[in-house]
């Protein structure tokens, strides 16, 4: 009922529970709400973020309930502080486009170039076929999302194609999470065999396909690639995006190579996610960041709380910082 607010149906049990049962703990609301005790512990840690939990001055150490009408009003404010920084996240980002577009506008040569806007995915993927039938040297692109579509896939096989018949070089990072999904994987096998090479990592900037070091396909909005799309051309801001795919290039795995750990015994995966997590973002934005699924994001946070003797997020965090996992 309140999940509009950011309370889902578990923590808003929870919390209900805890108005008119305020001295049970975790045992006593898990029995009675016929759950697992870690499913009302992230209860209570999404409480917490909530503001909608505060500290016991009766009990030290325990927590208590914020009455319904500070906790609702605290909600209530917390969806608008969103809705504006969204607000003005947008225009930040179209005054920021206005600026390149001044900015580059004009080469000192007196050569034009700067920024086009492209509207629909048919637009987006005409412009990608005229960029790929001109590029000469090199295509690098920056894959995020995780699994690729069959429809993604589809339209970018013949481009690939061509790009590598004509001995284009084509570089492509995904995600680390594509290596769990076999359509994606078979597209990558294929383009390997055919000359391509192809790496992964646990999290992408933002969506790139860059053609010759000369034209650059990015979306409007990183968050919302439906949007629409921007071209960019110039060589200040090409330049820019080139040292961006070369940094992430030399740290990305080959994807036919298997992930090991580290010396601490995480994968890379794992130390994005708590790096993720410990700089504020929510299981939902850690998921979309990664590639994965929300399930999957919280039952591997679940494991690793598990092997840092954590029963709660933030003391997870706490432990996870002592033992160097967030360096």
């Amino acid at each position: 009922m309140l999940a509009s607010l950011g309370l889902d149906a578990e923590a808003e049990s929870v919390y209900r529970l805890m108005l008119i049962q305020q001295d049970w703990g975790v045992t006593e609301m898990a029995a009675h709400l016929a759950c697992a005790e870690d499913s009302v512990r992230s209860a209570l840690d999404r409480l917490a973020e909530l503001n909608l939990l505060r500290r016991s001055m009766q009990a030290p150490g325990g927590l208590r309930p914020v009455s319904p009408d500070l906790g609702f009003q605290l909600l209530l404010q917390r969806q608008q502080a969103h809705l504006l920084a969204q607000q003005q996240q947008f225009a930040e980002s179209q005054a920021a486009i206005s600026r390149l577009l001044d900015e580059y506008s004009e080469l000192r040569t007196g050569e034009r170039h700067g920024v086009e806007y492209l509207q629909g995915i048919d637009a987006i993927q005409t412009r990608l076929e005229e960029l790929a039938h001109r590029s000469t040297s090199e295509c690098l692109s920056f894959m995020p999302g995780g699994a690729q579509s069959a429809a993604s896939l589809e339209a970018s096989r013949p481009l690939d194609e061509d790009l590598m018949g004509r001995g284009v070089q084509v570089l492509t990072v995904y995600l680390d999470s594509v290596r769990n999904d076999t359509p994606t994987v078979e597209y990558a096998r294929w383009l390997q065999d055919n000359g391509g090479e192809v790496r992964t990592v646990p999290a992408l900037p933002l969506r790139m396909v860059l053609f010759d070091r000369e034209v650059a396909l990015l979306p409007v909005d990183p968050t919302n690639t439906k949007k629409g799309a921007v071209q960019l051309t110039g060589p200040g801001v090409l330049t820019a995006l080139a040292a961006l795919f070369e940094q992430v290039w030399r740290r990305a795995a080959l994807i036919g190579c298997s992930q090991g750990r580290d010396e601490v015994g995480l994968t890379a995966q794992e130390r994005e996610l708590l790096r993720l997590l410990t700089q504020g973002a929510t299981d939902e934005i850690a998921a979309k960041k990664l590639g994965i699924g929300l399930r999957t994001s919280r039952r591997m946070m679940s494991d690793l709380m598990a092997r840092l003797g954590a029963r709660s997020r933030f003391e997870a965090g706490v432990l996870a910082n002592k033992a160097g996992w967030t360096d």
